[in-house]
């Protein structure tokens, strides 16, 4: 589940977590939840608004909600929920990439596997220094990756090196080895370090006063291989009243 404000110019998301509450698990309905929020801001969306993504606590995300999935009482009944989740994931990420607005994630804690994935989805990430990490549990769990998952790790991970560390040794990434290695924009020592961080980045990007489509369409078109597996097309805009 999540919240969402608006501070100014700047949207406020807030994951609340789901059936673990603590570890701000990605269920189905924290998943539509989400889904809402990001309609809502893009409905009330103005030139000049962003959005950040935060939570609080230990965990920013903890990845999908494995207690629901497992809870379906079967090992075939488990992977259909699993898979689900995967396939409700998708038009999240696919939102995020067509969103009228510059986008950074606070990560105030662990971003693993889809919370990682959620945190990759937006075009800043700030995290926690001291106590961050991120982790793709993928291969130490026995699970492949969905197309567009691999999709996001190819084109917003610029280094292979970094690429194979994250996802084939499933690293443990903390603050300053995720700056070195280019996943993040900056790492703080605390919760509230990044949340003023954000607050202030998003309030920059927001000050740009840019238009929100000629934004998302460029965005877009940085990541064309990303955009082609999730649907979504890249169009030509022109704002200027002049051309």
């Amino acid at each position: 589940m999540c919240t969402l404000e608006k501070h100014g110019d700047v949207f406020v998301l807030t994951l609340t977590g789901s059936s673990n509450v603590d570890e701000h698990r990605l269920g189905p309905s924290a998943i539509d939840s989400i889904l809402s929020a990001i309609a809502q801001a893009k409905a009330e969306a103005t030139p000049g608004s962003a959005l950040i993504t935060t939570s609080h606590g230990k965990f920013f995300s903890n990845g999908f909600d494995l207690a629901w999935a497992q809870a379906a009482g079967s090992r075939t009944g488990a992977r259909e929920r699993l898979h689900y989740m995967f396939k409700s994931f998708r038009p999240l990420v696919a939102a995020m990439m067509d969103l009228p607005m510059p986008t950074v994630a606070a990560v105030n804690g662990h971003a693993a596997a889809a919370g990682f994935i959620l945190a990759l989805s937006h075009d800043y990430v700030v995290m926690r220094r001291d106590k961050g990490v991120l982790y793709m549990s993928e291969v130490d769990i026995g699970l492949t990756l969905p197309d567009y998952c691999a999709a996001l790790f190819r084109e917003k991970v610029g280094s292979a090196t970094a690429r194979r560390d994250v996802l084939l040794r499933a690293k443990k990434i903390k603050g300053e080895e995720a700056l070195r290695m280019g996943l993040v924009e900056a790492a703080y020592d605390s919760e509230e370090r990044v949340a003023e961080a954000s607050m202030r980045l998003g309030k920059q990007l927001a000050g740009r006063k840019c238009t929100g489509e000629v934004y998302a369409e460029i965005r877009k078109s940085l990541y064309p291989d990303l955009c082609g597996v999730l649907g979504l097309d890249i169009k030509a805009v022109f704002s200027n009243s002049k051309l």
